[in-house]
């Protein structure tokens, strides 16, 4: 569980190209303030009911180690009384490469910060100059290091589509973030928003945003290859908020409120194709009725949006039917046909086997945790 308290552009040395954070967080400045932090960790706290799992309170929305050194250690006291107390277990706290060193960690990770995730959007230089960053890739190579060396958790935040940047560019993006082994990622395309430098180029036809089926395509690559690497991408796409619910907030660009699932459903379909397609399974599939199996929590996103998935497979296949099951011991990711008497298995990892009925029993042996 986590309990965001966002700082809103504090201690950032200057405004993106593309950030309103206004529209992206909760504005609640008494959340900095003694009483409304209290009451704001206490009501998470209450809503979590019977959850058990570590809980972390995080520092979101500005660049947390950019800020004057007192007012790290004051807002990072209100946190500790926290964990003093017990009821959260660590925190956690965003920031910018350019503003992380040796000094500030040692700082924070005493008053118990043990996950550092940072902003560094892209590993393309050209893309860092173009979006106005003000820091460029090396920055972040250092950050992780300093981070690495500290033991600290660490996340990559990243976007697709920013100025300059290219398919091929983000696929070197996201391989060069793979060697960094970072704990976790975050993973949005980049959205037009009101009131932003990027909002004043767009309209002067000097830039164009990515469309959803391209932003779907790019996040799609990168979420395979980062899991496949054991790399947990923790989000896809901008959360909703009520400013971005405002009519005009989002000026363009692909932004919509169930991003991941748009993606996590052109995974499946992929995987569904690659079934149907493969030496295994070509021959018994076409016109054929197809039975497939997955974990319960995964049966929407086999389906896709509307069902979209499964009208485009009956129709590329030519099938008779489609019947989706679901096993609960089957872990999430995995994809098993059955036409026939032919059983066939893949994961996100592209990975793919046949077995019989009766050599079922593990299927965990075969597919990404």
């Amino acid at each position: 569980m986590i309990i965001p308290i966002f700082i809103m552009n504090r201690g950032c040395p200057h405004r993106c190209l593309f950030c309103n954070e206004e529209l992206t967080a909760e504005n609640r400045p008494e959340r900095l303030e003694e009483t409304g932090f209290q009451e704001t960790v206490r009501a998470y706290l209450r809503g979590r009911g019977r959850k058990t799992g570590p809980v972390q309170i995080a520092f979101y929305g500005g660049t947390f180690t950019g800020m004057p050194r007192e007012e790290q250690r004051r807002l990072l006291e209100l946190a500790a009384f926290f964990l003093k107390e017990g009821t959260v277990d660590a925190i956690r706290i965003s920031t910018r490469p350019d503003e992380i060193d040796a000094e500030g960690l040692d700082l924070i990770k005493d008053f118990g910060v043990r996950t550092v995730e940072v902003g560094a959007q892209s590993l393309d230089d050209d893309v860092l100059l173009l979006s106005r960053r003000g820091h460029t890739a090396a920055d972040t190579l250092h950050a992780m290091s300093l981070l690495k060396e500290r033991g600290f958790a660490t996340g990559i935040h990243l976007m697709a589509g920013l100025p300059g940047d290219s398919p091929e560019r983000f696929a070197e993006t996201i391989d060069k973030v793979i060697a960094l082994s970072p704990d976790m990622v975050r993973i949005h395309p980049t959205i037009v928003l009101r009131d932003t430098p990027l909002a004043d180029i767009y309209r002067e036809e000097g830039y164009t945003p990515l469309t959803l089926s391209e932003a779907v395509l790019q996040c799609k690559d990168a979420l395979k290859k980062l899991s496949a690497a054991g790399i947990a991408v923790i989000r896809a796409g901008l959360q909703t908020t009520r400013g971005l619910e405002e009519p005009g907030a989002v000026v363009a660009g692909p932004f919509h409120p169930a991003f991941r699932s748009l993606v996590e459903s052109a995974i499946f379909l992929d995987m569904a194709v690659a079934l149907c397609e493969s030496t295994l399974c070509s021959a018994f599939t076409r016109g054929k009725s197809l039975v497939f199996t997955v974990s319960p929590a995964d049966i929407s996103h086999l389906k896709g949006p509307q069902k979209e998935n499964i009208t485009a497979l009956m129709a590329r296949f030519k099938l008779a039917d489609i019947r989706i099951t679901t096993d609960p011991s089957l872990p999430r990711r995995t994809l098993i046909l059955t036409t026939g008497n032919r059983r066939v298995k893949t994961d996100w990892s592209g990975r793919m086997m046949e077995f019989h009925r009766e050599e079922s029993a593990d299927l965990r042996l075969y597919s990404l945790s």
